[in-house]
């Protein structure tokens, strides 16, 4: 599902895409670490996209 959003983006795209999601990451740990995280699920899908876009990156290269 998620895979084919990751697909069709190059490799630079990838790369800013991961970054992205790492900032995102970081920002929900703080949250989950505070309280605020209501659906702690969220963390789980945001570690499986980061996985899922350096899969991508690998298989560029």
């Amino acid at each position: 599902m998620a895979e084919k959003k990751t697909e069709s983006l190059k490799k630079e795209e990838l790369q800013s895409k991961l970054v992205d999601l790492k900032k995102t990451q970081m920002n929900q740990r703080f949250q989950h670490a505070a309280g605020q995280l209501p659906k702690t699920h969220v963390l789980r899908k945001t570690r499986r996209e980061i996985a899922r876009v350096k899969t991508q990156l690998n298989a560029a290269e």
